[in-house]
């Protein structure tokens, strides 16, 4: 088991009711992804998610040959669908042996506990995002965000390469954790709609 594991359920639980309370007049707000509306968040969520599980597991990729901009997963009950596989994720990742080791995702290998980490940020980061586009009030355990930030701090650069992450938006060493994961991550703490 890993440091980081203690952290994800309360991530979880806290990400999960910020996303349940998105309404569907909301959808098309943006958000601090320049790329993604509330819609698109909620969709790159549903889609990776089972591949996060399955490296988790251990367990063979989906088989899913469409990319996620080629599909609409935010039709229907899209919340409990989220749910069900932010729980999953949870699970997968308190299986002995889930953080050791490697596992493959995208094509390659990478160590397994990458996987937790990333999740871990996910929650953390994605909860934010939804937040801020929703308007809605959202505080962050400051453990919480201190473990992601370590989490992600050791996947930044990989990250800005492979441009999931945006540029590092220079925050002081003397912010809260929150800020400085935001800042880490490419977004800036002071973003509004």
């Amino acid at each position: 088991m890993n440091d980081f594991y203690p952290l994800l359920a309360p991530a979880a639980r806290e990400f999960m009711q910020l996303a349940a309370s998105v309404g569907e007049d909301q959808m098309t707000a943006p958000t601090p992804c320049a790329e993604y509306d509330v819609r698109g968040l909620v969709n790159h969520l549903l889609f990776w998610g089972p591949w996060l599980e399955a490296a988790a597991r251990k367990a063979p990729v989906p088989t899913e040959t469409r990319g996620e901009s080629e599909v609409d997963l935010t039709t229907g009950a899209w919340a409990a669908a989220l749910e069900k596989q932010v729980d999953g994720l949870v699970d997968a990742l308190g299986l002995p042996g889930a953080w050791d080791g490697l596992t493959k995702m995208g094509g390659g290998e990478l160590p397994a506990s990458m996987i937790g980490e990333m999740v871990l940020g996910e929650f953390v980061v994605h909860a934010w995002d939804l937040a801020k586009a929703t308007g809605r009030s959202w505080t962050c355990d400051d453990e919480v965000a201190a473990g992601a930030y370590t989490a992600m701090a050791g996947m930044a650069d990989q990250g800005r390469q492979m441009a999931v992450f945006g540029a590092e938006v220079p925050v002081p060493a003397s912010a809260p954790p929150l800020a400085r994961l935001l800042g880490l991550t490419g977004r800036d703490p002071a973003w509004t709609p």
